[in-house]
């Protein structure tokens, strides 16, 4: 495959890329087709790594409204509400409903997704289910499985059991609520309980940190410890930290050293948390973030997650990372022009370092082919335009291909 005169990631100049045997073989200025060889004429459209989501639950996907919805759109009633939900599973229903979740995100351009699933089940129901989703989907997406203690690991029976269960299944990483824990002294034991655990099955560490309003939910502090202690750094990541917007200045200042020390991974999901946020706040109300603009800056690694589509915490969703990106930015402020034009790392590059698959991600000859190429000439246009992705390639292997809008406007004179 042969890919003429595309723009890398809002590059000055326009080159050739050749693709063989699923890998980049060739990117020049110029590249002379060869016998058979498939020619893509993408002059002057955009090419960029897929995109990412580290953060989903493809458990409750396509769930809202049952067995009611939301009206509250507290964090709090969709556990509740998911709680009873729960009940109700099967192996079918699970597998049936994130497979189709998934065939969205890619419709959208998506490879790589993180998944968060409950494991307090007493007979983990649903992981069964996406253990065997994660296998079917291997040829087009690379999922990977978070054990997530919806309820709480001490906070709920045989919590410790089911998260260990868990792990010898063969997850990808290790979750935590320390927010939803009963206690202060619950939250710091469970957390210390999973890198343990993570350490002794090699696992990656994803831990829902603090999502929650309150400036006293600070296990964020212990979590950076551990990842810090326990030399994991960057194979941790901190998801949400939402109570981070409401810390006060003089903590944050010395909580960073603390973070940029322990170089972990941030995930905000700005839909679901800009949603959930501020709901008990009656003005002025808080935007529900994390400080985003601020750990950036400090050159930490920050990524978007899109987090629920359709469930019991979030009404809406499908799948697409431009959606997340562009409420993110307005949330963020991050707004200036050539914080527009950079921002496509926060739902590609920098997910790709949260779920530790970096290594063979990027347009770069020798890595794996993954790439996808939108009708617009850099990403500003293409966000502000929501452009349409032309091809989304995994491994050489055309996975989407769409053909552009013809759109006639007949105004009246």
């Amino acid at each position: 495959m042969l890919i003429k005169q595309v723009v890398i990631e809002n590059a000055a100049k326009r080159q050739d890329v050749r693709v063989t045997n699923g890998k980049f073989v060739a990117i020049a200025d110029s590249l002379t087709p060869i016998a058979d060889e498939q020619v893509i004429d993408a002059t002057g459209k955009l090419m960029l790594p897929p995109f990412v989501d580290p953060h989903v639950h493809l458990d409750a996907t396509l769930t809202a409204g049952q067995p009611e919805w939301n009206e509250s759109g507290t964090l709090f009633d969709g556990i509740r509400i998911w709680g009873e939900r729960k009940q109700t599973l099967s192996h079918e229903d699970v597998k049936k409903r994130a497979i189709q979740a998934l065939k969205l995100q890619a419709a959208h351009g998506l490879q790589f997704v993180r998944s968060h699933v409950d494991v307090t089940d007493p007979d983990l129901v649903a992981l069964k289910a996406l253990l065997e989703v994660r296998e079917e989907a291997k040829p087009w997406m690379t999922l990977q499985l978070v054990a997530f203690p919806q309820e709480g690991i001490l906070s709920f029976p045989n919590g410790k059991e089911l998260m260990t269960q868990a792990a010898e299944m063969g997850v990808d990483a290790l979750g935590a609520i320390p927010h939803f824990e009963f206690t202060r002294e619950y939250s710091v034991d469970s957390l210390h309980f999973v890198f343990d655990l993570a350490k002794k099955y090699h696992l990656l560490v994803d831990a829902h940190t603090d999502e929650i309003d309150d400036p006293a939910s600070r296990g964020l502090e212990t979590l950076a410890t551990l990842a810090l202690e326990t030399g994991l750094k960057e194979r941790v990541t901190a998801s949400h930290t939402t109570a981070m917007g409401s810390y006060n200045d003089a903590y944050v200042s010395k909580l960073m050293r603390l973070l940029k020390m322990a170089d972990i991974n941030f995930v905000a999901n700005p839909l679901i948390n800009m949603y959930l946020g501020g709901r008990f706040d009656t003005y002025p109300k808080r935007r529900g973030l994390t400080r985003v603009k601020e750990l950036d800056q400090e050159g930490l690694n920050v990524a978007f997650g899109e987090d629920d589509i359709q469930d019991p915490w979030y009404p809406m969703g499908n799948g697409n990372m431009m959606d997340v990106l562009h409420m993110g930015l307005h949330a963020t402020q991050i707004m200036g022009y050539t914080e527009i034009m950079n921002s496509y790392r926060f739902i590609t590059k920098q997910g790709a370092r949260t779920m530790q698959v970096i290594d063979n991600y990027g347009i770069e000859v020798g890595k794996s082919a993954n790439f996808l190429i939108f009708n617009a000439d850099n990403w500003y246009n293409t966000l502000n335009e929501r452009a349409e992705l032309l091809y989304s390639v995994h491994e050489g292997h055309i996975l989407v291909e769409t053909e552009p809008a013809n759109t006639q406007v007949h105004l009246p004179k």
